[in-house]
């Protein structure tokens, strides 16, 4: 058996040695163990030479059939070798000087595991009918020439590069006929010579375990040997691989003994031990394999399945497949007729060449059907959906597959439904399929619509028709809301398709898409048509049944109730052992749990397939339930009943699924992830609905459930906002709709619609412990994590040995969360270097650049190790808050506190300070001493007994400032006590969450606190407030600019909340004003208070004096709700009205009360002042008077005696009276303003009296008085004193030749008028010195010849019977300086002005006198001293001689005197007095005639 295989293959790691022969097994040692490469290869070239032709000789068919196969064996990994793994020669070959091809598969690390077989490049034809010894001698030439090609394929190769490509295309013509036609000779011979060749299952290739990413493909194959030809089944931890079970995830492939399984899109449920059968007559083999599935490679988009590893070119030549003008996402609408197509580019372009075309449909290959037409036009691949149903929506996938490679296209296909035939009907159902089909039974499924119509659906008709016919009958009469009916009642042997249709108050839907037809038959008989059977054993047995008489058939076995809804109830049992050789049918018995009385349920006709749905059992009632065979023989004993089943729904309709977060993708789609519903059982999907903001109508995005909870919905508007909501459904029904998700904008998100990346490197590896074979490590988060949570680290290490660096080795098969990791199986004393990775969801990012070179070396210091994952939060311009974690080496005692250090950034090392002096024992630290606007690191150390030990790696640098829109958490108390903590941010993304922690370590346990998040708002609300929930409290959300902030619940803080709380929880209606009394119009007397907040729903009740009042004449009530005033109206008060009146309001479970007591002299003066009122609204009815007789004081002092009227006409008159005397006043009235005036001008004492006014009409009259005599006088007095007081000038300072005069004006003077002077704030004792006066409106105060005594502060004092007014001044310093100056001044110019010469008069201004006449003037003079007196005469002196006499008698009497006139006295004379004071001068005229002249 050893020598059927080749010798090379046996070096596969895979190969079961134990198949070899015991001379194989010497060569293969001998080999092993040369040192000489060339010995060993001739040796291995000499035994090989050997094996294959002991191969030849035993079986030439066999070893034709070997070589023969014009399909080459895939191989994982394939690769060809350059050499026969250091075999430098070859003696098989006819010709040993050529140069040797290698036809060995290799992997990564040269390790051998498999074989490619070449292409046989023959032309020989081969003939069919030769005899068999020309038979065998053409097979041995066959099998000489396929030898002779094996070995010269390099030079053949060669050859074919010269030729012309339609060369090649005719010799590769040939090779496939000739391959062909060997093929069909040997197939031939095995079947003539089948005993000879007749032996076990052998692999001759294994299948390999494999380790592959998450949505990756993965291709198990092996090569199996045997004859017959083995039978092979593939396994799942021995659990047999059903591809139609799971379409399109498996994929089995038997061509030519290679056998392959195709695993698509592998995760983790694929992990698994694989095993593979291989069975025929002479035995059975198994062989084994692992898959590994790891998550983070990378997001893998291909679905579908991947083409074979290592495959060689089609016919020696590589194909390039390109798909060009592909089919977008595409619209349409059920009926409609859909085409998909692409254009195909395939380089080289051969004629006649047809690649494999495939089209699939949510990753399930499509089949042509009468649904879907496939065409391939050379260039170009179309699928026709001829009539569209919303089964047919889904990702279309254009696969084009060549021996080379292979290309796929996708994009999605939405279908929406028919405009319905009634309006406001629901959408077709769809889906239906028919499962569970027996001989009388079929179960019809279906999944609802996501259009309702606008009103809820109530249910679903199921139709069937018969094959052959066209006529449609209903199957249930009542409408079913379960989306599954069993249908009973079918013929045998019939075929059948179901519709169905859905329904609502509105009418009904169109019907969905038939289903696929299905015949009412035993399981057994279909899947015998099916052609299912076992491998052939080689032998035949012929039995021949006796006749045997009729037998009872025994108890159905396994009955169990396998569906159970409100509408029916499926059993499900199997058939008896004993049941003779005839059909058998079932009866069904039913019984009400609690009695033993059963009643068969199918009582006319037996059901012939073990299941039956019984129908109309009553909703909540509990049944038991047996099942009895019957045949010709008789009815058998019935099964053992079933366990008592309650009528009613089992699966519940979902929930409603979580937070709905849309993402930006294009500019008019939109990518759409939810949280899945929790708890649902038998989920088949979710509808996802969008809306316009602002339009409040909802229109489904897709028309076919989707099973996962991310979609793409497309065909949106751009530029829109939209929201949206996710239901899901089962067969229950459809769930409540998810909360509405975020307004979104439509638009092309950044980087094309892809929201997320792989995250950038981690840095800055350190190593926090070190022992003898393993370190612990650890790193920073990465600068950039790709827009979504870092799931987990792998950290990869390798070994460096005199400076050179091995090959990398995986630390960790699973990802790690934290951001240390030890790493285990290191050597003592070895150098390593270190990497990590990053992964999220969108895959593992690019490894860190290698750590620095450690030592693996055990730590003996007795401090402690360095703190790691520093992290800063809380960012604020003045504080921040530092976390860290303690040290993984504690050193030779525990850790017993924390240092922290900062130091600016761009600072030297010197220049890191401590924060704290005494060591804190937390994790965390809040650091207060920070500078607005400066940059900082920091960095931690921790203590024990021994010492400090060293620090931590220094953070990032940290601006400390308060980013805009940093908000802060808000605790609040509601109205029912419940105390939270509130945290709203702005800057949401859509994978951001709210983290709440407490003492800087995250919350999980909900015992204390429940947390609730909607929007960009998240609440942590205390279950129950006590002192285990002192601490600090704080909010993070992720995907932000660090959106954090932090409360510190202190016993202070916790006291005042709990105070706050039980206030809330008993709260007090709140009152605005308490209960007051006021009156109103009629002497009506209101009580009223005014609530500060209560609701429509308060009650109000109304007390006197513990009774309670009622609506009534005497009580007015009115509660109003808008403002919350509360009122009571009483008419008028009786005696009996003393007491306490209360308000009693209730709004909930909030209360209040108030009460007011009017009991006493304050009931009396309340009572008098409402009768008071009462008859004041009387006097209203008639002319009245609406503002009394008052007087008002003008600012001129003048008095006004007014008054104020109403309600007059024409004919009131209005009479004034003075000490019962009627004085004049205005003799009209003047309607538009009703003011009657009487003017008192220059008031004085004669003005006072009585004076009253008389207003009437022939209403009657009214009367208003007032008196201004004695204290109403001096009132009204004062007020003119005031108004004078109030005009009067500041005080000023005068100076006069008498001395210093001080004085100030008033608009108006009167005799009664007191006025004091102060000087110093004493009263002024008047003296001839200092007198006071007043002059017109001027008052003064004159000191005559002023001294130093008189210096200082002098104020006049208005007496207006009130506080009266003062004006002041400062007679002192530079005032008084410049004011005795000034006296003096005057003083002296007034002496001046007293003793200056002054001529008198006496002298006339011209006289006329007749010639020879004498003139003789005097006037008179004075002055002190006595003035000299000259006499001038045309301005010349006059000197006294006999003409001129000139005289002073007395010292004050000046003559002139003319004694004789004549003409030349005529002239201007004048006389000049003056002293020491002055001069002055009188000038006169003398004119002299002469008589004659005049005559």
């Amino acid at each position: 058996m050893s020598g059927s295989t080749p010798f090379y293959q046996k070096h596969h790691r895979h190969y079961d040695r134990g198949y070899r022969s015991k001379e194989l097994e010497s060569a293969v040692s001998q080999y092993q163990s040369s040192s000489s490469s060339s010995y060993a290869a001739r040796r291995s070239s000499s035994r090989a030479s050997a094996s294959a032709s002991a191969a030849l000789s035993a079986s030439s068919g066999h070893v034709v059939a070997l070589h023969e196969r014009t399909t080459p064996i895939p191989c994982s990994y394939t690769r060809l070798s350059s050499s026969y793994s250091g075999l430098e020669e070859s003696r098989l070959s006819p010709m040993p000087k050529r140069a040797k091809p290698t036809y060995l598969a290799m992997d990564k690390e040269n390790q051998i595991i498999g074989y490619v077989v070449p292409i046989f490049r023959g032309s020989q034809e081969y003939a069919s009918g030769f005899s068999d010894t020309e038979e065998a001698r053409v097979k041995e030439s066959a099998g000489y020439m396929a030898r002779r090609n094996l070995f010269t394929s390099g030079l053949e190769m060669e050859r074919t590069e010269q030729t012309s490509r339609k060369v090649s295309m005719r010799e590769s013509a040939e090779r496939i006929s000739l391959s062909k036609r060997i093929y069909e000779n040997e197939e031939h011979h095995k079947r003539m010579n089948k005993d000879s060749l007749m032996h076990a299952p052998e692999f001759v290739i294994k299948p390999r375990s494999h380790t592959v990413w998450e949505k990756q493909c993965v291709r198990l194959h092996c090569t199996v040997s045997g004859w017959p030809d083995p039978r092979v089944v593939w396994y799942k931890n021995n659990v047999t691989i059903d591809p139609m079970a799971h379409p399109g995830k498996y994929k089995l492939e038997s061509s030519y003994n290679v056998h392959s399984l195709e695993i698509n899109r592998c995760d983790f449920d694929d992990t698994a031990q694989y095993r593979v059968s291989a069975m025929n007559s002479k035995g059975e083999l198994s062989s084994f394999a692992s898959i590994v599935v790891k998550r983070f490679k990378g997001e893998v988009e291909e679905a579908l399945p991947m083409p074979r590893h290592g495959l060689i070119s089609e016919y020696g030549i590589t194909f390039d497949t390109h798909i060009v003008d592909g089919f977008g996402v595409s619209f349409g609408r059920e009926g409609e007729t859909m085409s998909l197509g692409a254009t195909v580019i395939i380089s080289p372009n051969l004629a006649r060449y047809q690649p494999e075309v495939q089209w699939y449909r949510d990753d399930v290959l499509l089949q042509p059907s009468k649904w879907c037409h496939m065409h391939w036009s050379g260039d170009k691949a179309t699928l026709t959906l001829t009539h569209l149903n919303k089964e047919d929506e889904g990702l279309y996938t254009l696969r084009i597959t060549t021996k080379s490679k292979y290309e796929t296209y996708s994009a999605y296909v939405f279908v929406r439904d028919a405009d319905a035939e009634v309006e406001g009907a629901p959408g077709a159902p769809l889906d239906v399929k028919c499962q569970d089909a027996n001989k009388d039974y079929v179960i019809v499924t279906w999944k609802q619509p996501a259009v309702d119509g606008g009103s809820s659906i109530l249910g679903y008709f199921v139709d069937r028709c018969e094959v052959g016919t066209t006529h449609w009958s209903q199957c249930n009469d009542t409408p079913i809301k379960f989306a599954r009916f069993p249908v009973t009642g079918l013929v045998e042997g019939r075929s059948y398709t179901f519709r169905v249709r859905a329904v609502n108050k509105s009418g009904m839907s169109r019907p969905s898409r038939v289903s696929e037809v299905v015949a009412a038959m035993d399981p057994a008989d279909r899947a015998r048509m099916r052609g299912t059977s076992a491998p052939w054993t080689g032998q035949i047995i012929v039995t021949e049944e006796e006749p045997a008489e009729g037998v009872v058939p025994g108890k159905p076995k396994e009955l169990e109730v396998t569906e159970a809804t409100k509408n029916y109830v499926v059993l499900s049992w199997k058939p008896p052992g004993e049941r003779g050789h005839e059909g058998i049918m079932y009866y069904v018995e039913k019984c009400v749990s609690g009695t033993d009385s059963w009643q068969r349920v199918n009582t006319e006709i037996p059901v012939k397939s073990p299941r039956f749905a019984l129908f109309d059992l009553a909703e909540g009632k509990a049944y038991s339930f047996r099942v009895r065979c019957c045949n010709s023989a008789g009815v058998g004993e019935p099964s053992e009943a079933t366990e008592a089943t309650t009528v009613g729904d089992k699966l519940d309709i979902p929930s409603a699924p979580g937070r709905v977060v849309p993402t930006r993708n294009t500019d008019t789609s939109v990518v759409v992830s939810w949280e899945a519903s929790r708890d649902a059982k038998e989920l088949v999907g979710y509808y996802i609905e969008a809306s316009i903001v602002g339009s409040n109508k909802f229109e489904p995005c897709n028309n076919k459930p989707v099973k996962g909870t991310r979609f793409i919905c497309h065909g949106l508007v751009t530029g829109e906002s939209y929201v949206f909501r996710v239901k899901a459904l089962n067969a229950a029904g459809l769930s409540e709709c998810s909360q509405e998700s975020e307004a979104i904008e439509v638009k092309a998100a950044i980087g094309g619609g892809i929201p997320h990346a792989s995250p950038t490197p981690p840095y800055g590896i350190s190593v926090l412990e070190c022992v003898r074979d393993s370190m612990v490590l650890a790193w920073k988060q990465p600068t950039f994590i790709g827009g979504a949570d870092i799931t987990g680290y792998f950290v990869d290490y390798r070994e460096v040995i005199n400076g050179v660096p091995g090959t990398w080795h995986e630390a960790n098969v699973k990802a790690v969360s934290d951001r240390a990791y030890r790493v285990s199986d290191l050597k003592e004393n070895r150098k390593y270097q270190f990497q990590v990775r990053a992964a999220n969801m969108a895959g593992v990012g690019i490894p860190s650049l290698p750590s620095g070179t450690f030592v693996c070396e055990e730590w003996t210091i007795a401090v402690p190790g360095p703190p790691h994952d520093l992290q800063v939060t809380e960012v604020r311009a003045n504080t921040l808050v530092l976390l860290y974690k303690p040290p993984v080496y504690q050193g030779r005692d525990p850790v017993n506190g924390f240092y922290i250090d900062i130091k600016e950034a761009d600072a030297e090392e010197e220049a890191w300070r401590g924060v704290n002096e005494k060591a804190v024992l937390t994790n965390y630290m809040k650091i207060k001493t920070l500078k607005e606007g400066e940059t900082y690191v920091f960095r931690v150390r921790a203590q024990n007994k021994a010492g400090v030990g060293k620090a931590s790696e220094p953070t990032e640098p940290v601006l400390a400032e308060t980013k805009p829109g940093t908000t802060e958490i808000v605790v609040d108390v509601d109205d029912d006590g419940v105390i939270s903590m509130n945290f709203a941010c702005s800057n949401l993304t859509p994978d951001s969450k709210f983290v709440w922690s407490k003492n800087y370590e995250e919350i999980t346990d909900d015992t204390r606190i429940t947390v609730a998040t909607s929007g960009g708002k998240s609440k942590a609300t205390f279950n129950m407030l006590a002192e285990d929930d002192i601490g600090i409290y704080s909010c993070a959300v992720t995907h932000t600019d660090g959106a954090c902030s932090s409360y510190t619940l202190s016993a202070e803080e916790l006291k005042k909340l709990l105070e706050l709380s039980h206030d809330h929880k008993f709260p007090i209606i709140p009152l605005k004003t308490e209960l007051a009394v006021e009156l109103q119009e009629k002497g009506r007397i209101r009580f009223w208070l005014q609530a500060e907040k209560i609701s429509a729903n308060g009650k109000i009740e109304y007390v006197f004096n513990d009774n309670s009042l009622s609506q009534g004449e005497k009580y007015k009530m009115n509660f109003n709700k808008d403002t919350g005033v509360i009122e009571m109206i009483m008419e008028s008060l009786l005696p009996e009205d003393e007491g306490t009146f209360t308000f009693q309001l209730q709004d909930g479970k909030a209360t209040n009360q108030s009460s007011l007591v009017l009991i006493g002299d304050v009931f009396k003066g309340l009572q008098k002042e409402s009768a008071f009122m009462r008859k004041e609204w009387h006097r209203k009815q008639g002319p009245h008077f609406v503002e009394y007789l008052s007087y008002e004081v003008t600012p001129e002092c003048c008095v006004i005696l007014k008054c104020k009227v109403g309600n007059i006409k024409k004919e009131t008159v209005a009479l004034w009276y003075k000490d019962g005397r009627e004085v004049k006043g205005d003799e009209k009235l003047t309607f538009t303003e009703g003011v009657l005036n009487l003017e008192i001008a220059q008031i004085s004492k004669k003005d006072a009296g009585v004076y009253e006014i008389v207003l009437k009409d022939d209403r009657g009259q009214d009367t208003s008085t007032l008196n201004l005599t004695e204290q109403g006088f001096r009132d009204l007095m004062n007020e003119v004193f005031s108004n004078i007081a109030n005009s009067s000038t500041a005080l000023k300072i005068q100076s006069t030749d008498e001395g210093i005069r001080l004085y100030s004006f008033v608009s108006y003077y009167n005799e009664a008028l007191q006025v004091t002077w102060h000087h110093k704030d004493s009263a002024i004792a008047f003296t001839d010195r200092i007198k006071s006066g007043v002059v017109g409106e001027q008052l003064w105060l004159q000191i005559t010849e002023p001294t130093e005594k008189d210096k200082g502060k002098y104020a006049i004092e208005f007496h207006d019977g009130k506080g009266g007014l003062k004006r002041t001044v400062e007679l002192s310093g530079q005032a008084f300086d410049d004011a005795y100056a000034e006296f003096q001044r005057l003083k002296a110019a007034a002496i001046a002005e007293r003793n200056r010469a002054r001529v008198a008069g006496g002298l006339p201004d011209v006289v006329t006198i007749q010639e020879l006449k004498a003139l003789n003037l005097t006037c008179n003079i004075s002055g002190e001293p006595l003035p000299e007196v000259v006499w001038l005469k045309n301005e010349r002196e006059i000197v006294s001689d006999g003409h001129y006499v000139m005289k002073l008698e007395a010292g004050k009497y000046a003559s002139f005197t003319i004694t004789t006139v004549n003409t030349t006295d005529s002239g201007k004379y004048s006389i000049l007095v003056k002293n020491k004071y002055g001069t002055e001068s009188a000038d006169f005229t003398v004119s002299v005639f002469s008589p004659d002249s005049k005559k």
